[in-house]
């Protein structure tokens, strides 16, 4: 999957995928065992494509790499690669690219007594309330995090 910057901002920096060429890599045909583990496998014969496996919407679909900590507890870390679709509806629970009164966030959306609320998965922060004074949009949903482990 090649990327092309086309946005940076001072806590998200965007990239479009270029989707054009397939991407084929080896999958295992059985599921690995995150417990204890498993007879190894010799077949390596299926593949996946990332672009296709990640991209349900490509014309919709954007990249952003992570700037802070705020979301570190729902897995989100510093240089992970967000997959935000603007083709989705919003809904509680989801955890969404919003735009805040110039500024762009990443936030679990939530409702307390019919007010929005963007909340962050970290105790250091606290949550936002988005009053009808807020300039506000939800920019997209994360339907992805890529995450490096090493």
């Amino acid at each position: 999957m090649r990327l092309s910057s086309i946005h940076h901002t001072l806590f998200l920096d965007f990239y479009r995928a270029d989707l054009s060429v397939p991407l084929p890599l080896p999958l295992a045909e059985t599921a690995v065992s995150a417990g204890f583990p498993s007879p190894a496998e010799d077949h390596l014969e299926v593949t996946l494509d990332l672009n296709r496996a990640l991209v349900r919407h490509p014309d919709a679909t954007f990249y952003a790499r992570v700037k802070g900590s705020s979301m570190i507890e729902a897995g989100i870390a510093e240089g992970d690669i967000l997959v935000i679709d603007r083709s989705l509806d919003a809904k509680e629970g989801d955890i969404a690219l919003c735009f805040l009164d110039g500024e762009f966030t990443v936030k679990r959306i939530a409702m307390d007594d019919g007010v929005l609320m963007l909340m962050p998965e970290n105790s250091a922060y606290s949550p936002i309330r988005i009053g009808e004074e807020s300039d506000f949009q939800v920019w997209g949903i994360v339907t992805y995090v890529i995450h490096k482990s090493r």
